[in-house]
């Protein structure tokens, strides 16, 4: 998807900046608490954070983490040290607790089921320990999901890295993370990197998981705001359009608020 020119880097930097800055004084708290994977959306939210002043902590938390994601990581990370006085970083290694925890339940018959329920519980078990870090330091969770991601075809977590207190990115797409990430000199490598959620010990990508690019899914998030429907196209953009359309429908629960069964007031 080619950039939009009308994007104004500078100005929405600053918007998120000054956005984070208001709600953690609001708040009552010191900083953010940032969990960096080795790609995109840690490494821009976390540099975003890190502009407020604000006591900013980086967590790496490896779980049989390839060694690629770990040297991005870390790399991010001195980087951000070097420009910014305020980061810091922690280093929590959950690959015995993963399999401490592995060891505890029983396995399914189902190999997918099995591999799908442990990459969600790797990234509870990050959830966990973000918050941890966040009690020590007084800090908010800043989540690292973009537009596509968390209000597109919801792939997260439920209590996994969707477990946050403030979303900084969550209304930019993924195009647009790359935009403002070169342009706050995100580490090329990073940039360029093929997205993945890292979670399941193994090189798959998002799009390997998703069948479909970000820059797909964004055209049909877009196809689907101007009203379109599967009919109007043929193709792969009809195979595009139902994969959205398809992910968009089943993760809904991830979406919206908690179902709450209401009592009416003649049974109380």
């Amino acid at each position: 998807m080619p950039s939009k020119s009308s994007f104004q880097a500078e100005a929405i930097n600053n918007h998120i900046v000054k956005w984070l800055h208001n709600y953690a004084e609001n708040a009552r708290v010191k900083g953010f608490v940032v969990g960096i994977s080795g790609g995109i959306d840690s490494a821009l939210t976390s540099t975003l954070c890190a502009q407020t002043g604000l006591p900013t902590v980086c967590i790496e938390m490896p779980i049989h983490q390839a060694a690629s994601h770990v040297s991005r990581a870390r790399e991010h990370i001195k980087n951000l040290k070097a420009k910014f006085s305020n980061v810091t970083s922690e280093i929590a290694d959950l690959t015995p607790i993963f399999e401490t925890f592995k060891n505890q339940v029983p396995e399914s018959e189902n190999p997918y089921i099995q591999d799908l329920t442990l990459a969600n519980t790797r990234a509870r078990l990050r959830m966990t320990t973000l918050y941890y870090f966040a009690g020590l330091h007084s800090a908010l969770v800043a989540g690292t999901g973009n537009k596509v991601e968390d209000f597109g075809v919801g792939f997260f977590t439920k209590y996994g890295d969707g477990g946050v207190d403030i979303s900084p990115i969550a209304d930019l797409l993924k195009s647009e993370v790359r935009q403002l990430a070169k342009y706050l000199n995100v580490t090329d490598t990073i940039i360029t990197a093929k997205p993945t959620d890292g979670l399941f010990g193994d090189d798959r990508s998002d799009e390997d998981q998703l069948g479909a690019s970000y820059d797909e899914l964004e055209w049909a998030m877009e196809q689907i705001e101007n009203g379109k429907d599967h009919n109007d196209f043929t193709g792969r953009q009809k195979e595009v359009f139902e994969i959205y359309k398809r992910l968009n429908t089943i993760n809904q629960h991830k979406m919206n608020p908690i179902p709450v069964c209401k009592i009416p007031h003649h049974l109380k």
